[in-house]
């Protein structure tokens, strides 16, 4: 069926991303992987094409629209591209809200201009060794000292974690925490006693930095508390019906793409002398696959239509994340498996797209908190 999501201006701005792609990124992707970083020069070409602050208001060099379709576009293309190192959507998508949303007139003339054109890559750390998805867990604390927060713990698991220049810190701002306790701080390059440690070895998404954050004593100005005193709990939970739309998004694009190929794959490679394509089990598990996609495709543009408009509610974003992050680990294990052996070689697409998407379905909340989230909202 013929999309209906997209209106003229979406699809120029596809072929703008597309052009983006192919000149600054494709040709250097490779390099990115081995590095295990991206090039702060492609954040830099990302900027001065247009594609950061897309939702930012144009006096501080941003896009000024807030319609989350062209988010959706970036996501489709630069997941259809196999390039999801340059994290352009957890920059946009996901730190960009609390920034727009949360900061003051002081703070938004600070940091925006260059969130908009590159030179200031953010990271928000709110995972810890011991507290994953459990934000009642969080033990990485800041105690008032007058003029100042004093900053101390650790994060782990942190996107852009080596590249970033500001990075959100979910921290304890009263003794006990919890829904109550816990307030954003926002710490920048540079701040006496903030340490990174090692670029993590990850199975997929090589050339995405992710790293452990460590503060120790970091004196953090008042003026850098970005929203309530206390009120990080809903803040997160605010902005994180955006942050699963936009994995899903990318989800179901990774799942159609790998589709088309897998597609393309078993007509012509032969087995016993005939296409892969004339066996009806292969013929089957496309067809299923072909299904599976186009229905959850007809859901999340509705998801995406929702959200655009303002209506999109946190458990209709978990039920996007979780069953198309779900669909994507399906869809790309059966395509690897008619791909056969070469399904199983780096340089075929399938192989990088099955170590790429794994976490699809860990982080931003785990299945299986997206389930309890949908299941408390029907059952209490």
């Amino acid at each position: 069926m013929k999309r209906q999501l997209f209106a003229p201006e979406h699809d120029a701005f596809r072929e703008t991303v597309r052009a983006f792609l192919a000149r600054e990124v494709l040709p250097y992707y490779a390099q990115w992987e081995k590095d295990g970083i991206v090039s702060r020069d492609a954040w830099r070409a990302a900027g001065k094409q247009g594609l950061l602050g897309l939702a930012v208001d144009e006096e501080y060099g941003g896009g000024g629209t807030p319609d989350f379709r062209y988010s959706a576009v970036l996501a489709e293309e630069f997941t259809r591209a196999g390039a999801p190192g340059l994290a352009l959507g957890l920059h946009n998508d996901i730190i960009g809200p609390y920034l727009t949303g949360l900061a003051t007139e002081e703070q938004r003339r600070r940091w925006l201009p260059g969130f908009c054109d590159g030179t200031l890559i953010t990271a928000i750390a709110m995972t810890e060794p011991g507290a994953g998805s459990d934000l009642q867990g969080i033990r990485t604390h800041a105690e008032d000292r007058g003029d100042h927060w004093l900053l101390n713990g650790s994060k782990t698991f942190i996107s852009n974690g080596i590249l970033a220049d500001l990075v959100i810190v979910v921290a304890k701002t009263t003794p006990e925490g919890g829904a109550r306790g816990l307030s954003l701080l926002v710490v920048e390059r540079g701040t006496a006693g903030f340490e990174r440690g090692r670029n993590l070895d990850k199975i997929g998404q090589k050339a995405q930095d992710t790293a452990e954050l460590f503060f120790h004593d970091v004196r953090v100005p008042k003026e850098n508390l970005l929203g309530e005193l206390h009120g990080a709990f809903g803040h997160l939970m605010t902005n994180l019906a955006q942050e699963r739309l936009s994995i899903a998004v990318a989800a179901i694009a990774a799942a159609e793409h790998l589709l088309e190929i897998t597609t393309d794959y078993v007509k012509e490679r032969e087995a016993f002398g005939r296409p892969l394509a004339a066996k009806q089990h292969v013929r089957f598990e496309i067809a299923e696959m072909a299904t599976e996609c186009a229905v959850t495709r007809a859901f999340l543009d509705r998801c995406v239509e929702e959200h655009s408009g303002g209506g999109l509610d946190a458990v209709h974003a978990s039920m996007a994340k979780w069953w198309a992050t779900e669909l994507q680990k399906r869809v790309t294990d059966r395509c690897l498996q008619l791909h056969g052996g070469y399904g199983y070689m780096s340089e075929y697409p399938i192989a990088r797209a099955f170590t790429d998407g794994r976490i699809q379905t860990i982080y931003g909340g785990t299945t299986e908190i997206m389930k309890e989230i949908i299941g408390r909202s029907l059952l209490g």
